[in-house]
């Protein structure tokens, strides 16, 4: 849920607000906010300095902060000689990315310029991405710490710049072509043309939103500027290991959104569960228990192993399609409708074959894994024949 405030005087009076529609502006700067209010008074005022003397421009902050933030952009915006507006999520959804999509769907120019709101990002570099851009017919302008005159220093100590270039080099080895040209992908100062994005497509998870633009919308020209990396102005980093976290799920995500893919990582996913299913089938047999109960009650082990992590990790952006409980039951019962089709596999390799229970079990899981996917991405994931996953209700789970 959003609201929408306007400056009085700018996009707030009707008459102005149908003028500016009319005319946009060459640039729409967005900036996503988070408890930054003392830092938005300066940035509009090193906006104000260095961009609209050289280009038309407006600016839309999209907020999710808990403190006095969008009050303190309303009353810095008065003295500004563009349109401000506040977008205020109640719900933060897709956190960073999330609230540059919004952005960029309230712009009105084609380019939009999308930048932090602490200062780090240099308001007066604004308009040469967007003059590149022009020069250059390109789609995307990536503001680079990593070519030549660019330089990170803004990031603040060894740990920092450690992880920033371990994520660099993680994204650029996993999509080598859809990185191409880009020597800096984890840069969240950045101009693209609005046109140019496919907003629909995009699913943001976290604050990496170029790299979900790159990957999902990506231009077909792109081209870079260097930019020095600045101190952060006031407050502090929003980044945590928790934003870490969610930038690796974004990652799999990505990387996973070709079905062949899917089907490698949901393997990967299913040689993890060998092992709580194993163990526990060696801790029952050891017990004097008969393989095959044995191996019904171990199944699950391996069942709820398989389905936290596929959960998580594998098919997040489906889960709104059902319930928490839906998906759950429909899982475990595929997953055990398989036990049924391997129980006769592992009786035949135990008295035909002569296998022990251990290698039997493995050797049944190995043959039904393409079954176990279909069945999983059919059954438990795709949205209910005849219903829109678009228009879904987003449910948290």
């Amino acid at each position: 849920m959003s609201q929408e405030s306007m400056v009085p005087g700018e996009l707030g009076d009707p008459a102005v607000r149908d003028a500016e529609i009319a005319e946009p502006g060459a640039v729409t700067i967005v900036v996503p906010t988070f408890n930054e209010s003392a830092n938005v008074r300066e940035l509009l005022h090193r906006i104000t300095e260095s961009v609209p003397t050289r280009l038309p421009c407006e600016v839309v902050f999209v907020d999710d902060s808990t403190d006095d933030t969008p009050e303190v952009i309303s009353e810095a915006a008065q003295d500004c000689p563009f349109p401000v507006t506040v977008l205020h999520r109640e719900e933060p959804v897709g956190g960073l990315g999330g609230a540059v999509v919004e952005g960029i769907k309230a712009a009105t120019s084609d380019w939009v310029v999308v930048m932090d709101g602490d200062l780090q990002h240099p308001p007066s570099l604004v308009p040469e991405l967007v003059g590149t851009g022009e020069r250059a017919n390109a789609g995307l302008v990536v503001a680079s710490r990593y070519i030549k005159g660019g330089s990170r220093e803004g990031l603040a100590g060894g740990y920092r710049i450690a992880v920033s270039r371990g994520a660099t080099w993680l994204t650029k080895t996993l999509f080598p072509r859809k990185l191409r040209g880009i020597s800096d992908p984890m840069s969240g100062f950045f101009a693209i043309r609005r046109s140019a994005v496919a907003a629909e497509a995009l699913k943001p998870l976290g604050y990496k939103i170029l790299l979900e633009l790159a990957v999902r919308s990506r231009p077909r020209e792109v081209t870079e500027v260097p930019f020095v990396f600045q101190d952060r102005f006031a407050g502090e980093s929003k980044s945590t290991a928790q934003e870490g976290f969610r930038f690796l799920r974004h990652l799999l995500g990505l990387r996973t959104a070709s079905p062949v893919a899917r089907m490698v990582v949901f393997g990967l996913i299913g040689a993890t569960g060998f092992v709580p299913n194993l163990v526990g089938l060696w801790a029952l047999t050891r017990t004097g228990m008969h393989y095959v109960p044995a191996e019904i009650l171990a199944n699950q082990l391996g069942v709820a192993w398989n389905f936290l992590l596929i959960e998580h990790l594998l098919f997040r952006d489906r889960r709104r399609h059902r319930s928490w409980w839906d998906r759950t039951g429909r899982f475990a019962l595929l997953a055990n409708a398989d036990l049924v089709l391997r129980i006769p596999l592992i009786a035949l390799f135990v008295h035909r074959f002569g296998m022990g229970a251990v290698p039997a079990t493995a050797l049944a899981l190995v043959m039904t894994f393409v079954l176990r996917f279909v069945g999983t991405e059919a059954l438990v994931y795709l949205p209910r024949r005849g219903r829109d996953s678009r228009t879904a209700p987003r449910r948290a789970a």
